[in-house]
């Protein structure tokens, strides 16, 4: 049995993927740079930073713009988050067994803020760590190694739970195995490929399966 559990979050627990991609999509857009959006989605899970290095490249001016706009657009669409079905119940449920949970995800304090409130398990929470507590965001694994910090608990003995493959690399880099979910719209495939022990569909599959799943077992 895991002793804590770290989970991203956009994609894993709440779902907002493809509000980022929309969100991104309208930044490039307003900055006049085509960007298609298939290019967005695969770099989704990186922080903002990285991600802009990818679809724009390293040195490009319109970083920090495309930043600001991206932020904008994204909580104009808050009202569209939901958490994944059966997301909440998942946090719950490990919290009762005496599970450590730490969210860790890339997101800034704005976004944090609407997160949290739609995750509504800020009482069982153990810890959370953004993207303003880190210098390096996914795929480095500092925000594993701050998560295992603040959790107080061994790689060996933890489990992150996410849904791209920038999750499992910075998992992996930090010596924790990766419970992956395909609610981010990654296949099971790549998330195998780059390392996750096990690939569920969602967080409610993954609460179906709990008891057998290396998180308890």
């Amino acid at each position: 049995m895991a002793t804590a559990v770290l989970f991203d979050v956009d994609g894993t627990l709440v779902d907002s993927n493809y509000l980022h991609v929309h969100a991104w999509h309208r930044a490039f857009a307003e900055l006049g740079r085509a960007v298609d959006s298939w290019r967005v989605h695969r770099a989704i899970g990186k922080g903002a930073g990285k991600l802009l290095s990818t679809v724009l490249g390293e040195e490009d001016a319109d970083h920090d713009r495309a930043k600001e706009l991206h932020s904008r657009f994204y909580l104009e669409t808050a009202e569209l988050l939901r958490p994944f079905d059966r997301a909440p119940d998942l946090v719950r449920t490990l919290a009762a067994r005496g599970v450590h949970v730490v969210l860790a995800t890339s997101a800034g304090p704005d976004e944090l803020k609407v997160l949290r409130k739609v995750l509504d398990v800020d009482d069982v929470v153990t810890a959370i760590v953004s993207g303003d507590d880190v210098d390096a965001t996914k795929p480095d694994p500092e925000p594993v190694f701050a998560a295992l910090e603040r959790a107080g608990t061994a790689p060996e003995e933890t489990v992150f739970v996410g849904d791209a493959v920038w999750d499992v690399h910075a998992a992996t880099k930090a010596g924790v195995r990766t419970v992956a979910v395909r609610s981010g719209g990654v296949s099971a495939a790549e998330l195998t490929e780059a390392g996750a022990v096990a690939v569920y569909d969602d967080a409610a599959a993954l609460l179906e399966g709990l008891e057998d799943s290396v998180l308890l077992g």
